[in-house]
Order: C-alpha cells, then sequence, then structure tokens
C-alpha cells in the first residue's frame, strides 16, 4: 500500500498539470451534468415496514382526498382581554381569513373554528372554557417540502394583513418547516479552519491548501447529488451531511498528508530543488497517505453502517456523506500534491526555508514529544485521570431519555411555538400531538358494529382526553378516528399510550387496526433507531476493529481504541442530558426548552465519532508504530510518533469542534443540541481518550499492546500502512544509487 501510494504521490507531484487537466474535467463533467439533469428534489419520507408508515398508505388509498401526507397549518386565534373569538368583529375577521384561504395555491381544505357537521354539529376548535382561543385547520395536497414558495408567501400574507386588525394569530403544523440552512455554519467553519492552519503552518499557502481540496470535493459531490436527481429520489437533505463530513474530513486528510509533506521536505533539506520536493511529496503519501486511505476507509464504514437502520432518508444522507469521504481520499493523494507542486517552495514562509538551510528547522513539535514523556512517565496515575474523569461526566447518560421534540421545543420568538403554546392553554397539551387510528373492514362481516365497538374500546383507555367519532370512507372499507391524547407529543406518557393503543387494537380481531399520525410517525423513528442501535454497533465496530486489525497488527490496540471510544461517546451522551434534558448551563447554551434527547443523536454520534475517533487514532499510532517497527522501545515509540503527530491532531481536532460548535447557537435545538454532542464528543475523545488514555495505557502494555498471534500474523496481508518496506526500498534504492556512482568514478 504505502508503495503504490508512494508512486501515486510522487507522480501526482510531478505530473501536476495532467493530474489537474484530469480533475478540471472530471468536476467539469459532473457539473455539467448537474446543470442538465437537475430535477426537482423528492423530499418523500418514508419509514418501510412500520405501522404508522402503513397506516398513511392505507389513508392514500382509502382516503384519497384526505391528502395524508400533506402539509398542514394550524392557525390559532386569541382574542384580546375580555373578548371572545364569537365576538361580531372577531368571528368575522375569521370568516374572512378562511374565505382568504380557500383560495390558497396548493389548498386541499379549510376548516374554520366555526364549522359544523352536515348535522349541524360543532366540528371546529374553540376553547371551551372562555371561548377566547379558536384554531384554523388548513391542509394543503403537498407535503410540506414540496410546497412552492407562493404557497408559503400567500399564507403569510394572510395571516399579517388579518392579524393587523385586532386579533392575535400564530400559525403551526409543518407548513413553515424549511430545510436547515447551513451555509454561514460552513463560512464559520471554514474561517476558523484556516485560522487553526495558519498557526499549524505559519505559511498562508500551506493552509489554504487545505480549504481549497476540502471545499472541491464537497463542490464534486454536491454537483453529484443533483445530477442524481434525474434518476432517483433524492431528498433535499441529503447533502447536508455529506456537505459537513466533507469540509470536516477533506480538511484533515490534506493537513495530515500535507503536514508530513513539510517535515519530509524539511528532513531532506533542499526546498529549493524541485526533484527533492517531488520525492518528499512521495514519502508524505506513502505514509501519511496510507493512514488517510484506512482513515476513510473506516468512516465510509461507519457511514455505511447506517443503513441498518433501515430509514431511506437516513441511509440517503449516509451513502452520500461517505462518497464525500471517499473523493476527500483521492483529492488527497492526487490533486493536493498537484497543488502543492504548483505552491513549490512556497509551502514553507522565507523565514522557515532560512532556518531549515541552516538545519535548525522547526517542523518537529517538541511540545508533543515532552507530551510523550510525561504520559509515559506516570502512566496509571495520568490515564486514572483520563478515565475517571470521563466516567464522572458519563453518569447523566444513564438518565438519558430519547424522543423526537416537537414545537414546544422551538424557540420562545417562533410563531409555531407560540401557537403550540395557545393550543395548550385553550384545549389541552394533547391537541398539539393528535392521532390517527385507521381501521381496515375490507374483510370484516359488520364493519359499523366493530367501529362502534373500537370506539367504545378507546374510551375506556387511560390518557386519551378526546375520542372523535368514526368517519368510514365512501365505500365503507375503511374508518377513520382521531384520538387525542391527554399529554403533549414529546411526553413520554404519550409515548406509552401509542404502544397501549396498539396493544389493545391488535387483541380485535375483527378488523385490521393501525395507529398513526405525525406523533405516532416520531414514536416509530424513535423506536426503529433505538432497535438497529445494537446491530449498527456491532457491524460498525467489527469491521472497524478488522481494519485497525490490518492497520497494527496487534490485538490490544484496536481493542484500546474502541473501549476508548465507547467510553468518550458515553461522556458526550452524559454532557448533552446534563445541558440539554436537566437544563444545566441552559442560558450559557441557549437552551429554552429542556426535554428529551432527539432520538437520533446516539445512533449519529456513534456513527460519526467512531470514524473520526478511528482517524485520530491511526494518524497518531501509525507514526507511533512506525517508530516501533524500526526498533524504538514502546515509551520512546509513544514519544517519538506524539512528537511527529501530536500537533497536527489537536489541530485537526480544533477545526472538527469548531465546525460542529458552530451550530451550538443555531436557532433550531435539534441542530443546537447536535453541534453540542459532536463537538463534546470529539473534544472528549481527541484530547482526553487519544491524547491521554490510549498513550498511557499502552505504555504500561509495553511490548504487549503490540502482540498479535504468529498464525495469525501469518494470514494477514501486511499493508505497510507504517512504509517500513518503502523505508528498505527507498534504502536500497539509494545503495544501488551510491554503487552506480563509485563504479562510474572507477
Amino acid at each position: 500500500m504505502a508503495t503504490f501510494l508512494y508512486r501515486l504521490g510522487r507522480g501526482s507531484f510531478r505530473l501536476r498539470w495532467l493530474v489537474l487537466a484530469v480533475w478540471v474535467l472530471v468536476i467539469g463533467g459532473v457539473a455539467a451534468a448537474a446543470a442538465a439533469l437537475e430535477q426537482e428534489t423528492n423530499p418523500e419520507f418514508v419509514l418501510p415496514g412500520t405501522e404508522s408508515q402503513e397506516a398513511f398508505d392505507l389513508l392514500e388509498e382509502r382516503f384519497p382526498q384526505m391528502s395524508a401526507d400533506g402539509a398542514s397549518a394550524s392557525i390559532v386565534f386569541q382574542a384580546a382581554e375580555g373578548e371572545t373569538v364569537l365576538d361580531e368583529d372577531n368571528a368575522a375577521l375569521i370568516e374572512a381569513l378562511a374565505a382568504t384561504m380557500a383560495e390558497s395555491p396548493q389548498i386541499d381544505s379549510v376548516t374554520s373554528p366555526f364549522a359544523v357537521d352536515p348535522e349541524g354539529n360543532p366540528i371546529g376548535m374553540i376553547s371551551p372554557e372562555d371561548q377566547s382561543i379558536a384554531v384554523m385547520q388548513v391542509a394543503y395536497t403537498a407535503p410540506a417540502m414540496e410546497l412552492e414558495d407562493r404557497t408559503v408567501d400567500y399564507l403569510q400574507d394572510a395571516v399579517d394583513d388579518a392579524a393587523a386588525q385586532g386579533l392575535r394569530i400564530e400559525v403551526g403544523g409543518d407548513v413553515l418547516q424549511a430545510i436547515p440552512e447551513v451555509g454561514s455554519t460552513e463560512l464559520i467553519g471554514i474561517a476558523v479552519a484556516l485560522l487553526v492552519l495558519i498557526i499549524t503552518f505559519g505559511a498562508l499557502i500551506a493552509a489554504g491548501l487545505p480549504i481549497i481540496t476540502a471545499v472541491l470535493g464537497v463542490a464534486l459531490t454536491t454537483a453529484a447529488i443533483t445530477a442524481a436527481t434525474a434518476f432517483m429520489n433524492v431528498s433535499e437533505s441529503t447533502g447536508m451531511l455529506a456537505t459537513m463530513i466533507g469540509l470536516a474530513v477533506g480538511i484533515d486528510y490534506a493537513l495530515f498528508i500535507l503536514s508530513r509533506y513539510r517535515n519530509e521536505l524539511a528532513a531532506l533539506g533542499e526546498v529549493e530543488n524541485r526533484k527533492t520536493r517531488a520525492e518528499a511529496m512521495g514519502r508524505a503519501v506513502g505514509t501519511a497517505g496510507s493512514a488517510v486511505f484506512f482513515a476513510g476507509l473506516t468512516v465510509i464504514v461507519a457511514l455505511l453502517g447506517l443503513s441498518v437502520v433501515n430509514i431511506p432518508f437516513l441511509t440517503e444522507m449516509a451513502v452520500a456523506a461517505a462518497i464525500t469521504v471517499l473523493i476527500a481520499v483521492i483529492i488527497a493523494v492526487t490533486l493536493l500534491p498537484a497543488f502543492a507542486s504548483f505552491a513549490g517552495k512556497r509551502v514553507f514562509t522565507r523565514r522557515q526555508r532560512n532556518r531549515i538551510a541552516e538545519g535548525r528547522h522547526d517542523e518537529k513539535p517538541n511540545g508533543g514529544r515532552r507530551w510523550g514523556r510525561l504520559v509515559t512517565r506516570r502512566p496509571v496515575l495520568v490515564g486514572l485521570l483520563g478515565v475517571v474523569g470521563l466516567s464522572v461526566i458519563a453518569i447523566p447518560a444513564a438518565d438519558l431519555e430519547l424522543g423526537l421534540p416537537d414545537a414546544g421545543s422551538f424557540g420562545e420568538e417562533t410563531t409555531q411555538r407560540q401557537a403550540y403554546d395557545l393550543i395548550s392553554e385553550g384545549f389541552g397539551a394533547g391537541f398539539n400531538g393528535q392521532l390517527l387510528i385507521v381501521g381496515d373492514l375490507a374483510e370484516t362481516a359488520d364493519p359499523f358494529a366493530a367501529a362502534q365497538q373500537v370506539t367504545e374500546d378507546l374510551n375506556g383507555l387511560d390518557g386519551i382526553a378526546v375520542v372523535g367519532p368514526a368517519m368510514p370512507n365512501e365505500d365503507g372499507d375503511t374508518v377513520l378516528v382521531t384520538v387525542i391524547p391527554q399529554t403533549a407529543p414529546a411526553d413520554e406518557a404519550t409515548n406509552r399510550l401509542v404502544h397501549d393503543l396498539r396493544d389493545l387494537l391488535a387483541d380485535d380481531a375483527a378488523a385490521d387496526w393501525s395507529v398513526t399520525g405525525a406523533t405516532a410517525i416520531n414514536i416509530d423513528i424513535s423506536d426503529s433507531l433505538n432497535d438497529a442501535l445494537v446491530p449498527y454497533l456491532l457491524i460498525v465496530v467489527g469491521l472497524a476493529t478488522l481494519i485497525l486489525l490490518l492497520v497494527f497488527r496487534s490485538i490490544l490496540v484496536p481493542v484500546t481504541a474502541t473501549l476508548g471510544f465507547m467510553l468518550s461517546v458515553f461522556a458526550a451522551l452524559g454532557a448533552l442530558v446534563a445541558v440539554y434534558q436537566w437544563g444545566w448551563a441552559s442560558d450559557l447554551m441557549n437552551v429554552e426548552q429542556p426535554g428529551p434527547i432527539m432520538s437520533v443523536m446516539p445512533i449519529i454520534m456513534i456513527g460519526l465519532v467512531f470514524g473520526l475517533a478511528m482517524d485520530y487514532q491511526i494518524f497518531l499510532f501509525t507514526r507511533v508504530r512506525e517508530a516501533y517497527v524500526h526498533g524504538a522501545d514502546p515509551k520512546s515509540a509513544i514519544q517519538e510518533g506524539y512528537a511527529h503527530s501530536s500537533r497536527v491532531v489537536v489541530a485537526a481536532a480544533l477545526i472538527m469542534i469548531s465546525v460542529f460548535a458552530a451550530f451550538i447557537f443555531s436557532g433550531e435545538s435539534l441542530i443546537a443540541s447536535m453541534g453540542f454532542g459532536l463537538a463534546a464528543a470529539v473534544a472528549f475523545d481527541a484530547f482526553v481518550v487519544r491524547m491521554v488514555i490510549i498513550p498511557a495505557v499502552m505504555s504500561i502494555l509495553g511490548r504487549s499492546g503490540w502482540w498479535i498471534p504468529k498464525w495469525l500474523d501469518r494470514i494477514l496481508p501486511n499493508m505497510d500502512v507504517e512504509g517500513e518496506q518503502l523505508q528498505h526500498r527507498l534504502a536500497d534504492d539509494a545503495k544501488t544509487g551510491e554503487r552506480e556512482l563509485v563504479g562510474a568514478a572507477k
């Protein structure tokens, strides 16, 4: 592997124009394909195999007029103090808005608060106690993500015009749902990365190269995703994870190779010589490039493993992110060397070049060597401090509550949150999370009796505030019953109620019943994620352990690396619970409403952080193993490896943490909690696990830490990640060259 990458890196450096031309053609071709093939994205959300999805499919088939998957809006009115919505002026204003909304684009139905059924019974929503709050239900023909801009603008203009006439009006539902925009966060991440790289390298051109290659990689993936819309259903959110991960790993991988290149070039001492620069790049790609390859492979395995959850949109995001990582690896070992060739000696500042020429370059990070000595001198004490510290931080994780937060977790200034609070005030928290009971009566002898019986059974169940009447479809083979819980959608009691409903309905042999609705879908998502967590962990950890076994040819290095990762993840979950569930430091972290942790967080954190943690493990310990196989004792090897690698790993971790931490103060609570959790996990893993615990444990283990059974060593392919075979080849080539020179002299 190292020899192949050595030739690739050296060749890319020497044939820079050819490499650049190939990449220009690739990027230009993909961009042209994206422009020619771009189609509307399809944000269709499905949960195959879940009860809520099966019920939605049945509703689409039997109740086509309902637009079951269409967007909805709850327009909430509150009369001034001392007034009611039934007062003449207020009622006229509400009815006028209802008439206006009936003319909206993509509208399906509008239910006024004053609506009645054919028999004259009220079906609208007016708060029963003081009639001060009313809700207008608006349904659209398209899902929220497919609504046209003019539809949303029509709603906002109509509401603003009505609100200007005296009533307080807020809008809830998913109609105002927007795709999270991460553009400003990307810019913050890039700015911080550039600053860290300037500090690390001291040269502006060297700092800019990783940024350029990472941005090109993300742009290429984005264009490819756009082109793919012509051939498959692609969600608009597919590129979000790809962009975040692509920028982070793209910068990191280029950073590692470029740092090794500068070290190799400084060691050779001939910065001005182009052949020497080509040789230094070959060695850098052969060694650090091998680590980049296996680190990228680990991240790809972790991302593709998300497919076991069987949630299509999550699989799409994971595949797109995995492709981005693959592209980042290829760019790092081909395009980066070509760019470095164009940069020439300017990868160093003039002062750095002068110091190299004088033989006193400062490219070896002595701070890393001193840290390695500190850890290896007191490994038991240092290791215990790291383990105990993370264990204490992980304690709150024992109280972890998972769920999918609703509009009640939005910022108090948002109209969705204010609509949510008004509905809770006027009708009860459960009205924000209505459940739909769908009955398939096609095979039922007496559909009417079955519907009546299930309504009676539902009324006898604890936790239900209101059971609506059974509404049949035109053919009479399907009924729909609305159930209002007593508790809020994200409340654990609502979760239990959904499962109790399903247990109750499963006992009805007369019909086939299902529970759906936004709240039930969220619960099914959480259940799917929880059920997939252990299989996912086993698959990802198992495959990644095999990769680490190939890289380090050791039993204990992969084991300690994985155990350390688990400790950092639990610590990050503990911090997440303390801040976002318990509310500690909530003002500092801009947490307005502590509550359950988003259920997707554990599996996302495991996938992303595991891949990144193994990156740091590979980058640090390939240099340690390199020193060890070249004759150093275990403690000296740790000191030597950390002297060379710790500085760039710290820089890489700071870049990653900064990118994720930029999301903490997002106005969207879900994004904020994800940013905090990922930033905390990377910080714990990079600075405590990889820099403290792992070197301490390996120092205690000594040579046994590198033990591998002889039979296993024989059957494992030698990937030569640390470049041992490459070093022998270069040494042989050097001896051959010396003999040829001596022969020519004679």
